[in-house]
């Protein structure tokens, strides 16, 4: 796996898979578990409206295009109160027999304080502190000595752009857009810099799961968590979503484009034709103020469609 523009999380090529390719989202099976996981997803409405999208604070990096500040209006919709589990993926793939990319290739990204200690094929290119891990994927999050029965209520990782939305066509949902997911996540607080405000710990309180202490070597604990936390760990935001910062990347419907922004359409956008990769929002248990920042509600970041980790997952919205 290469290391691209961002550090959050290392990206897989598109390479030939060698292990037989996965199964996508119009493969037998898929898009007939809608009655099915209509049980699995607690969601919250979210009213339409008009809000600033982007940077008000100049904290983010150039490359990424959190700015120019622009108004956007979006309709109402209905999204995940939580990132998509274990549980409920173990139910989509009992249901179709689907197979992650993590799987059709062979290994995953699992960050080093994480990792099994068989199957470490070696660091990831430019970001030492992930390892490719032969036999990690969703079922098997830390590698091939690990279980998602054992976390079955922290969000799935290993999962690609591409796994999300398979999972998305056999539920009836799909991804958000990403306007649709700053929107959300700001749980109707106008031009604040995280879902609940200014203050990343109001009163000593950790409100999200990400990195305390040194990176990559000390992770200090003080949230609880030294990897994925379970779902409703944190206090919701207003419009009652759990874990918008920290925990896992979410996966949007969006391609990323840096400059996207300027030219922006001010109703329903559904990001550009092209890209270099798909967006990712909400930043992850990895994420500290020394190298990524990126668990702001404004931030940014993307990787390309087939790349898996261990801190990256999605959260759906209703069709």
């Amino acid at each position: 796996m290469e290391h691209s523009g961002s550090c959050c999380t290392p990206s897989r090529g598109p390479e030939p898979v060698s292990l037989g390719a996965p199964r996508r989202a119009d493969d037998g099976g898929a898009g007939q578990g809608g009655s099915v996981a209509s049980a699995l997803h607690a969601e919250v409405a979210v009213p339409g409206g008009l809000f600033a999208m982007g940077d008000a604070f100049g904290e983010g990096y150039a490359s990424d295009g959190e700015v120019p500040v622009h108004e956007v209006t979006v309709d109402g919709f209905r999204i995940d109160a939580t990132q998509v589990t274990n549980a409920m993926f173990a139910a989509f793939v009992d249901a179709t027999g689907y197979r992650t990319e993590a799987e059709a290739y062979g290994s995953s990204a699992v960050f080093h304080l994480l990792a099994d200690s068989g199957g470490v094929v070696g660091a990831a290119a430019g970001v030492p502190w992930w390892l490719n891990v032969a036999g990690a994927d969703w079922a098997h999050p830390r590698g091939p000595e690990s279980s998602w029965r054992d976390v079955a209520d922290h969000p799935v990782v290993h999962v690609s752009w591409h796994d999300a939305v398979a999972y998305c066509a056999w539920a009836h949902r799909r991804l958000p857009t990403e306007a649709e997911w700053e929107y959300a996540a700001r749980g109707g607080l106008a031009g604040r810099r995280y879902a609940w405000g200014d203050e990343l710990t109001p009163g000593g309180e950790h409100r999200c799961n990400i990195w305390q202490g040194t990176f990559p070597s000390e992770n200090t604990v003080e949230d609880g968590f030294l990897g994925t936390a379970p779902v409703r760990s944190f206090p919701p935001n207003g419009f009652g979503l759990y874990e918008v910062a920290g925990n896992v990347w979410e996966w949007c419907a969006d391609w990323f484009l840096p400059k996207y922004y300027a030219n922006s359409p001010a109703v329903n956008p559904q990001g550009p034709t092209i890209g270099a990769g798909r967006i990712m929002r909400g930043g992850s248990y990895l994420c500290h103020e020394s190298y990524c920042n990126r668990y702001r509600v404004a931030a940014r970041s993307h990787n390309t469609p087939e790349s898996s980790s261990g801190n990256c997952g999605f959260r759906t919205v209703a069709l």
